[in-house]
């Protein structure tokens, strides 16, 4: 899910960025290392991606790269704070350099990953829109919407597959929209629309909070792909890679069988070269990185692999329940699939 409509608003900083500014004058790792801390976008809340409990503790998948980032630099994945920010705050607050790095339900597009100042990294969740209906409304499917009331978030990507989709098949609707997905699923549930659309993963997401969840159900199939990842500004090409490879970093992890359970004792004997590579005990790839040669057992060590953190978050460890889907390795009927540490 994705702000638009932000390009001409934002041309002047995205131009100033990438002509440089006291942001990048120095590089985000020294920045981050100086600060003692590293600053995350967030959500406003969303269940299994970025949600703070009552204590303030934030967990999620995207939650999870910001902590292993943390661990990759500080080797502790507290050292990383978070900023909740809206769909269509989110880019501005990268780009001005309030936060260092997004990794918030942020589609990767080509409007976004050229022209406005910003990078995409890496795909950490691959996802699709999807539609939410009360069972009582006689729906099956989503050719049936025809004529429908639609809520969804102001400003997102969301919005802009709604239109063309119902463009493409001459269908009509009325759009309901708010800044809010917060506000937008209160909506639907007060019925001021016939259906809710969004992430497949937000939809299930958010019924699980709802009042009557056996009340709604998901309508089968998407509109859409979404490839979800963090972003990062443009012009500093160490961050870029360092961000971009602790996905990668903890994909590898879970398609070589390195866990939490088993990092150490594999850092100690492991005569595999791919894990010796991967855990830094051959080559330097961490410093070439920046980082120390074991960033990648620190990021094991204390976050996980990419499964155990979808399991936790997401999967049969979480209310979720989401399965892998095209969100397990490539060699397991899925498409996450990670290059090579070499």
């Amino acid at each position: 899910m994705a702000s638009t409509g932000i390009r001409l608003a934002l041309a002047a900083v995205a131009g100033t960025l990438l002509l440089g500014t006291p942001a990048l004058a120095k590089g985000t790792l020294d920045i981050v290392k100086e600060r003692g801390r590293l600053v995350c976008g967030t959500s406003t809340g969303i269940a299994g991606f970025s949600m703070a409990d009552d204590k303030g503790e934030w967990t999620g998948l995207d939650v999870d790269v910001c902590r292993a980032l943390a661990a990759a630099i500080f080797d502790d994945p507290k050292k990383a704070d978070f900023v909740p920010l809206s769909s269509k705050d989110r880019l501005v607050a990268l780009q001005t350099g309030e936060i260092d790095v997004l990794p918030r339900t942020t589609t990767w597009t080509l409007g976004r990953d050229a022209g406005i100042g910003l990078d995409f990294t890496a795909v950490n969740y691959y996802d699709g829109q999807g539609f939410q209906v009360r069972r009582d409304l006689g729906v099956e499917s989503i050719r049936e919407l025809n004529g429908a009331s639609i809520c969804t978030v102001q400003g997102t990507t969301n919005e802009l597959n709604l239109a063309d989709y119902f463009r493409v098949n001459n269908m009509d609707y009325q759009l309901v929209t708010f800044q809010s997905i917060d506000d937008t699923v209160k909506a639907y549930e007060s019925k001021r629309c016939d259906a809710l659309t969004t992430d497949m993963s937000q939809l299930v997401s958010y019924r699980l909070k709802m009042a009557e969840p056996d009340a709604h159900m998901l309508l089968p199939g998407v509109i859409s792909k979404e490839p979800l990842g963090p972003y990062v500004r443009q012009g500093d090409d160490e961050w870029f890679d360092i961000v971009r490879w602790t996905v990668f970093a903890m994909v590898n992890a879970e398609e070589l069988g390195v866990t939490k359970a088993n990092v150490d004792e594999l850092a100690a004997n492991s005569d595999n070269p791919e894990i010796r590579r991967l855990l830094g005990l051959d080559g330097e790839f961490g410093k070439t990185l920046g980082l120390t040669n074991d960033w990648v057992a620190r990021i094991v060590r204390h976050v996980g692999n990419y499964g155990e953190s979808f399991d936790r978050n997401l999967g049969t460890g979480s209310p979720m329940q989401l399965p892998r889907g095209v969100n397990a390795l490539w060699s397991q009927g899925g498409i996450q699939f990670a290059p090579p540490i070499r």
